[in-house]
């Protein structure tokens, strides 16, 4: 017998068993998600480089990107619509949600995705006189598994905490009725255990570690957590990595990057 005609069998099923087993470890439930606050797209240098963050959006691989601090034709930002020009670069879809007007354009919330949308709104939040406006922006989406989740990027006010509870309340009050599993991610402006996050950590399960949360603010040294990746049902998610990319150009916030694993009802 042929030597040969042995070797091409064994070879094949190690490699179907290989990828049954790969196929079956994910089973198209295991997303990876990034928060990033892009400050309207003015790099620490001073200077105006989609490109920069594009290579951090690239190199982490998120399949689901919430934007904050994100401009819409505005002038200061060279009148680029900043959310479509970072998914061509990063070849995801795009979606930008307006929170108000500003300096010629828009400013608001930005999604990436690598899945298509089903739908997508966008939600007011209350704000205090004198406070920027600012908007929680959703998409609803199907894994790879044919499971539907919905995926909710936010910016709560940075001026006072009062607004930021008040958004915070808001931000449950819509999203709780959600009737799926919902990631919510965001530049919350608020430290752990402060009132904000308590509010929503009664509803949402958060992804840091509780008795040693990573900084990521400011990029350069950073010294407090302000940005968040949280999820609900609380029974329906599972954390399996953690990361907190810092960037001292692209930004002056890290990006943070979480791996979710939608389990089984």
């Amino acid at each position: 017998m042929n030597p040969k005609k042995l070797i091409s069998p064994i070879l094949l099923c190690l490699i179907l068993f290989g990828t049954t087993s790969q196929s079956q470890s994910d089973n198209g439930r295991i997303i990876k998600v990034l928060s990033f606050n892009i400050l309207h797209g003015k790099t620490t240098k001073g200077d105006f480089n989609l490109d920069v963050l594009a290579k951090l959006i690239k190199n982490a691989d998120p399949d689901f990107v919430a934007m904050q601090e994100v401009d819409y034709k505005v002038n200061r930002s060279k009148k680029y619509d900043l959310v479509t020009e970072l998914g061509w670069r990063t070849k995801m879809a795009p979606l930008f949600a307006r929170a108000m007007p500003y300096d010629g354009g828009e400013y608001g919330e930005g999604v990436l995705s690598k899945l298509s949308f089903l739908t997508s709104r966008n939600v007011g939040l209350p704000y205090l006189p004198g406070e920027e406006p600012r908007a929680a922006l959703e998409i609803v989406t199907v894994l790879p598994s044919n499971d539907t989740i919905a995926f909710v990027g936010t910016h709560l006010a940075h001026e006072g905490e009062a607004g930021r509870i008040l958004q915070a309340q808001k931000i449950n009050e819509v999203f709780s009725q959600n009737k799926y599993p919902t990631v919510l991610v965001g530049d919350l402006n608020a430290v752990p255990g402060s009132e904000p996050i308590n509010i929503l950590e009664k509803i949402w399960m958060a992804s840091y570690d509780k008795e040693n949360p990573a900084a990521t603010f400011p990029s350069d040294k950073p010294r407090k957590k302000i940005d968040y990746v949280m999820f609900f049902p609380k029974n329906r998610w599972k954390v399996l990595d953690r990361k907190v990319i810092k960037d001292t150009i692209a930004s002056d916030h890290c990006a943070y990057l979480v791996t979710l694993e939608l389990t089984k009802e």
